[in-house]
C-alpha cells in the first residue's frame, strides 16, 4: 500500500502540521481524527487495514489529517472565545491548505469527509460550511454539540460552529439545494452508543430542511468503540 507523510508549516496555526495519505488513486476521503486524536490515529486502530483492499484497488485515498482539540474545543486553560478562533484557524487549514491538495490528486473532484465520534463532528461541520467541497459526508457514532465544552459562553463565532443551532435557522437556499442534491450524507450509530441520541437529533434536524440522509442505526448491543466503526468503514466505503 502507498503510504506518504506530509509535514510543513500552517501559516493558518502557525505551526508545524502532519499527515498521512494511504493509498496513490481513488476518491479523495478526509479523515478527521476522533476528540484529541492524532493524524496516525486511524491506521493505529485498525481502520486503514479494513479498507486496504478499496485502497490499494485504487478506488480509495485516504488523507488522514492531525487535530488540534487540545488547543481548541478542549484546552481548559484558554477562554472559550479562544478555543472557538482557534478552531477557526483549524478549518481555515483544512480548507485552504489540505483539501485544495486532496481536489487536485482526485482530479479537482469534490471530496468525501469521514470521522467517528468527535471527528464526526468537524467533519459535518465542515461539509455545512464548505457544502461546494463535499460529495459525501460519513459520520460514524458523531456528536454535533459544543456547548458543552464552552463552560456557559457563547458568541457569534461558537454559533456558526454549531450545527444543532445554525443548521436549524439556515434559510439560504444555495446552501440547501447543496445539502439536499449534491452530498450523500450517512449518520451511523449504534443501540448502546453514548452518541445515539445525538444522531437522532441530527437526522431529525436534516428531516425537518427536507435533506436526505441515511440514519443508520447499529443494533445488536453496538457501542461506541472502534470495532463498531470498523464494521462502519467497511459498509459505507467497500
Amino acid at each position: 500500500m502507498n503510504r506518504e507523510y506530509k509535514k510543513w508549516h500552517s501559516p493558518r496555526l502557525g505551526r508545524e502540521m502532519e499527515l498521512l495519505v494511504f493509498g496513490a488513486a481513488g476518491t479523495p476521503v478526509l479523515v478527521f481524527p476522533s476528540s484529541l486524536g492524532r493524524f496516525y490515529e486511524y491506521e493505529e486502530r485498525g481502520m486503514v487495514a479494513e479498507l486496504a483492499w478499496a485502497i490499494d484497488n485504487g478506488r480509495l485515498q485516504l488523507w488522514c489529517v492531525d487535530g488540534v482539540d487540545a488547543e481548541s474545543w478542549h484546552n481548559r486553560h484558554a477562554h472559550p472565545a479562544h478555543r472557538v478562533l482557534r478552531h477557526m484557524a483549524y478549518e481555515s487549514y483544512v480548507h485552504d491548505e489540505v483539501v485544495p491538495q486532496m481536489k487536485a490528486s482526485g482530479g479537482g473532484a469534490r471530496v468525501v469527509v469521514t470521522g467517528a465520534s468527535f471527528g464526526a463532528y468537524h467533519a459535518t461541520n465542515y461539509a455545512l460550511k464548505h457544502p461546494e467541497n463535499v460529495s459525501r459526508v460519513v459520520s460514524m457514532s458523531g456528536t454535533f454539540d459544543v456547548r458543552p465544552l464552552l463552560d456557559g459562553y457563547f458568541d457569534e463565532n461558537c454559533y456558526f460552529n454549531n450545527p444543532v443551532d445554525y443548521l436549524p435557522n439556515l434559510t439560504d437556499e444555495w446552501y440547501l439545494d447543496q445539502f439536499r442534491h449534491n452530498i450523500e450524507w450517512v449518520f451511523g450509530a449504534g443501540e448502546h452508543d453514548i452518541c445515539l441520541g445525538a444522531n437522532r437529533h441530527m437526522s431529525d434536524l436534516f428531516r425537518a430542511k427536507g435533506i436526505g440522509h441515511w440514519f443508520d442505526f447499529w443494533g445488536l448491543g453496538a457501542v461506541h468503540d472502534w470495532p463498531l466503526w470498523q464494521q462502519m468503514a467497511r459498509k459505507y466505503f467497500t
